[in-house]
């Protein structure tokens, strides 16, 4: 385990920059665009951009990959995010912050999608559910580090922005020293998400409405956390405990999937994460601690419920179907985090700050009573069949599906299985 890491550790070292420098700037343009005093429906249009950008880019950036190469792609793509950082201080402007988050969605979805092809380049049969986990470990982790960068310089100026180009544009550098040979990127079939609806209804579902979730909380948690009154400093805990929270519940949740069937598991997430989100909203920001704990639970439950929906549209599908339903799955997360951030941005406008956890307690109940319907009127997988739970995440373009442990049309690179020849013939 750790000759495989220190054999990927500048690749590891451009995800933790690319990663933490986008978390940072995700949550600096919320807290700037709230000091701006622009109405939060606005914002939410702003922001929802950027989840734009990333699923046109999860659907097109291989045309680009595969017309100039693996190395040239990355550094446009990175040097791409850098820029857009620069350029937001230069005028606040509604339109033209918009833009902005279009092409940084679409430049951090080709940065993933090539880092990504990297990983699974290296991946045996062996190994690839170490690296599923590395990877998703090492996002976590710098998602949650970057929100604490937050509490370095004032967000109305303009250095925090070019704290968050420099981080993105290090990015290249690890990646543009390393030797290893460019991965071969193919791309990634799909089923339709009607298809896929009509055989994995929750799981779809399950899908979707954690984008709703996940993509409304980060674009207007800073806002939500302006709004009620907290520093930047206490906004940018804030911000990082949720994501901790998400990881720290993957693992006893995955047991939960593993002992249970996954429907029944998945109402019960939709029903707790949602009684977690209305208590925000009831009791406000008042007691910092139970304002944590609540969100935390919130979050983290929330965020469970995209590798539930994975698990459960897997159980339902042949293995050599597991890597399409997973982009599609994929796909329909893109969808819900394209409405949330605007759903949300217009209940905070009409509600107060507290809209953004009734919404989100709303849609949590919406989904615990689809999954309810569902348990009533279809036939259960027996949980002896269940394949076994591996923590997915969203935050991610399709290729890392391949490197997926339940994936048994997984096959290993031509450079790996090169490697292999030599140490057998070594030995």
């Amino acid at each position: 385990m750790t000759r495989m890491v220190t054999s990927l550790s500048a690749l590891i070292l451009s995800i933790i920059l690319l990663v933490s420098g986008n978390a940072f700037l995700m949550t600096l343009l919320g807290i700037r665009l709230s000091i701006e005093a622009i109405s939060p429906d606005i914002i939410g249009w702003i922001l929802v951009c950027y989840s734009i950008g990333f699923v046109l880019g999860t659907l097109y950036v291989h045309r680009i990959i595969g017309r100039v190469g693996h190395i040239r792609a990355f550094a446009v793509f990175a040097a791409a995010a850098a820029v857009t950082s620069l350029l937001y201080p230069m005028a606040v402007s509604e339109i033209f912050w918009a833009v902005l988050r279009v092409l940084s969605g679409f430049s951090i979805a080709g940065v993933l999608v090539v880092i990504e092809s990297w990983f699974s380049s290296r991946a045996t049969n062996a190994n690839r559910g170490a690296l599923f986990a590395v990877y998703q470990i090492v996002f976590y982790l710098s998602a949650a580090g970057g929100q604490l960068i937050v509490n370095i310089g004032d967000p109305a100026n303009f250095m925090p922005f070019s704290i968050a180009a420099i981080l993105l544009a290090l990015a290249l550098m690890p990646l543009a020293l390393t030797k290893m040979e460019a991965p071969v990127i193919e791309q990634v079939q799909r089923i339709s998400i009607f298809t896929l609806a009509r055989e994995s209804f929750s799981g779809v579902a399950g899908a979707l409405i954690c984008g709703v979730m996940i993509g409304g909380f980060y674009a207007l948690g800073p806002v939500y956390a302006t709004l009620v009154g907290l520093d930047v400093a206490r906004t940018s805990t804030f911000m990082a405990s949720a994501i901790v929270a998400a990881m720290i519940l993957a693992w006893p949740l995955g047991r939960l999937c593993d002992r249970f069937d996954r429907r029944r598991v998945m109402f019960w997430i939709a029903l707790v994460a949602a009684s977690a989100a209305g208590g925000v909203g009831v009791l406000g920001a008042g007691n910092a601690w139970l304002l944590t704990l609540l969100v935390g639970v919130f979050t983290g439950l929330s965020a469970a419920l995209y590798p539930v929906a994975v698990a459960i549209t897997n159980d339902r599908m042949e293995s050599t179907r597991i890597v399409a339903a997973s982009a599609t799955l994929l796909l329909s997360y893109g969808v819900g985090s394209v409405i949330g951030p605007v759903v949300m941005a217009e209940l905070i406008n009409l509600l107060g700050p507290k809209g953004l956890f009734f919404g989100n307690a709303g849609f949590l109940l919406l989904l615990a009573v689809i999954t309810s319907y569902r348990i009533s009127h279809t036939e259960d997988v027996a949980v002896a069949d269940q394949e076994h739970f591996v923590p997915a995440m969203p935050e991610a373009s399709p290729v890392l599906a391949e490197i997926d442990p339940r994936n048994t049309e997984f096959h290993e690179s031509p450079e790996v299985e090169e490697m292999h020849e030599e140490q057998r013939q070594a030995s």
